[in-house]
């Protein structure tokens, strides 16, 4: 007997991946994917409606085919420019000077009462740790006594029109979107493991449009961040330093590829097609690695300085963990050593069996996470909604409740 079907649907600026898990008690077996060219999105948000709903369907297409059964709900991934996270701070009195599970939900609910611009949207409230009486550290504080209960949470924002516009696309492709989660923090449901949570680590999902970051300490998430920069910066500076079509240039970054000319051999060499028609040429592989090298430090410096201004890069005491489609390219874990001046590995997709060789690669790692996350939160399937735009949405979804409880 199968167990619940769960699809984790990464909508990504270079492909659009959507995987399939037959999740049971105590296991997780994937049993389909699905990959298609993203067409209409730029840095992670959709530019195109048409575009991502043809690449959507064509993924979902390929990943029922694979698994044999019909999908009609995703857990999906949002990224981009856009999002940004924060610290906040709750506290509350205990009227029963013990603690309930109505007084953690409202220690939540005080933590998370911030005020937010009409323009953005909740994605996430992840809880950091409580606090009871003083005694931090405290991860589930049920049933104990005290007189004062404090939440530290981090809270995700998003533009509501980038949300609005994954559900629409998704809605479109005949879809319904259980839940939006945060890329960087799926990716991390894939590849860290518990000790490098608690022991502290930044997370860096280098992808296609936007390298994220996620920063965990004692066990939970302290920073987020996105940088609108990526895989396609690369490719983008291949295509014009060795004047060759785009095509060609991913194709070239994929085989030859390098963060660091270091690494390279003065005598390795590379073909390069040429633009219309013209004669390929033969490269010295060092010129490839000398366009690389700076943008792949400029992106890790960048990420760098975010994370030395949120005050957490003492924090990061078992390293970097590098994952996303670039985190591929040879050299990557050097760089990424040099800049954080700390240790570095790349991060493959863990925590599944079933067709495990067909996902266990770093750019998958945002699909399988997202699996993971479904199957964490699928107890308490909701359908994800956007606030609603205006006061008539909100009077008739009242009305037609009204009517069906008449009824």
């Amino acid at each position: 007997m199968s167990g619940e079907i769960i699809v984790g649907l990464d909508i990504g600026t270079t492909k659009i991946c959507a995987i399939v898990a037959d999740v049971r008690p105590g296991s997780i077996e994937i049993i389909g994917m699905g990959s298609h060219p993203s067409e209409g999105l730029r840095k992670g948000v959709v530019i195109n409606i048409d575009h991502t709903v043809n690449s959507i369907k064509e993924a979902i297409e390929e990943a029922e085919t694979m698994s044999g059964c019909e999908i009609t709900s995703v857990y999906a991934g949002i990224a981009g420019g856009h999002i940004k996270g924060f610290n906040s701070h709750g506290v509350i009195a205990l009227k029963d000077k013990e603690v309930t599970r109505k007084d953690i939900e409202r220690v939540i609910e005080a933590a998370s009462a911030v005020a937010i611009p009409m323009d953005r949207e909740v994605i996430h409230t992840l809880v950091q740790q409580f606090i009871v009486d003083e005694q931090d550290g405290i991860e589930d504080p049920l049933g104990m006594s005290g007189v004062r209960l404090e939440a530290k949470v981090h809270i995700v924002t998003g533009a509501v029109t980038s949300a609005q516009n994954i559900i629409k696309c998704a809605n479109r492709a005949g879809l319904d979107v259980c839940d939006i989660i945060l890329e960087s923090l799926a990716s991390s449901e894939a590849v860290l493991t518990s000790e490098e949570r608690n022991l502290g680590v930044a997370l860096l999902d280098f992808g296609g449009g936007t390298t994220d970051m996620a920063v965990f300490s004692k066990g939970a998430i302290t920073h987020t961040s996105v940088l609108a920069l990526g895989g396609d910066n690369l490719t983008y500076d291949i295509a014009v330093g060795l004047r060759t079509p785009k095509k060609e240039a991913e194709k070239i970054k994929m085989k030859y590829g390098c963060a660091l000319s270091s690494m390279i051999g003065a005598d390795e060499t590379i073909e390069v097609p040429g633009v219309g028609g013209r004669k390929p040429r033969v490269l010295s592989r060092q010129v490839l690695g000398e366009i690389l090298e700076p943008r792949v430090e400029e992106i890790f410096a960048l990420i760098y300085n975010d994370l030395v201004s949120s005050g957490y890069e003492g924090n990061i005491s078992s390293g970097v963990v590098v994952t996303g489609g670039s985190a591929e390219l040879q050299g990557i874990t050097e760089m990424a050593e040099q800049i954080f001046n700390a240790p570095s590995r790349v991060g493959y997709p863990t925590g599944m069996g079933g067709l495990v060789e067909v996902v266990n690669k770093p750019m998958y790692a945002t699909g399988v996470g997202l699996v993971l996350y479904g199957a964490k939160k699928s107890k308490e399937q909701k359908k994800f909604r956007i606030r609603d735009t205006n006061i008539f949405n909100r009077v008739m979804s009242r009305m037609k409740k009204w009517f069906k409880d008449v009824v």
